[in-house]
């Protein structure tokens, strides 16, 4: 029976692993297209780091507005600006601990001068900062600030009614 047991162990032990986010690493073509591409959804582009207190405390609004059947028509991406080689030991274990659902990506480009301007020009590269975009109607808000409490919620709401009023 004992060694039934250990038997059982390992193998959960062994799937472990398995457990978890997946995080795919990308360049910065791969975020432009995120931003450019039609999905029939409006995105909501998160870039954060595990290294910023204000990101972290946003966090939970984002996993909100994924998980609610309520925001069914966008899609939320959390774009982490941590190092590559941070991807196991801070990325994955904090999505892991956090139980964050969200899709995550992590770019791969540490020259912020040189991509900023492609995600908006008014970006001081400063973070949290979000794009709410829908590329089938050609809308996009950005936000250079940390959400608290409804904004995200009220902000993502004005925003479907806009696409609602100028796509009828």
């Amino acid at each position: 029976m004992n060694k039934y047991f250990a038997f059982i162990v390992l193998i959960f032990l062994s799937t472990l692993n398995g457990i978890g986010q997946t995080i795919e690493v990308i360049g910065v073509e791969d975020m432009e297209n995120l931003i450019r591409e039609e999905t029939g959804r409006t995105r909501v582009i998160n870039f954060w780091a595990t290294w910023c207190r204000p990101c972290i405390e946003e966090l939970p609004y984002f996993e909100a507005i994924n998980q609610s059947p309520d925001y069914k028509n966008f899609e939320v991406i959390l774009i982490s600006l941590d190092f590559v080689e941070d991807l196991d030991s801070k990325v994955k274990t904090f999505a892991d601990k956090k139980n964050i659902k969200s899709t995550i990506k992590l770019l791969d480009n540490v020259d912020y001068n040189s991509w900023i301007d492609k995600v908006d020009p008014s970006w001081s590269g400063a973070i949290p900062a979000t794009l709410v975009v829908n590329s089938r109607f050609d809308r996009r808000n950005f936000f250079e600030k940390q959400f608290e409490g409804n904004e995200l919620e009220n902000m993502l709401k004005d925003f479907e009614s806009e696409l609602n009023q100028t796509n009828k």
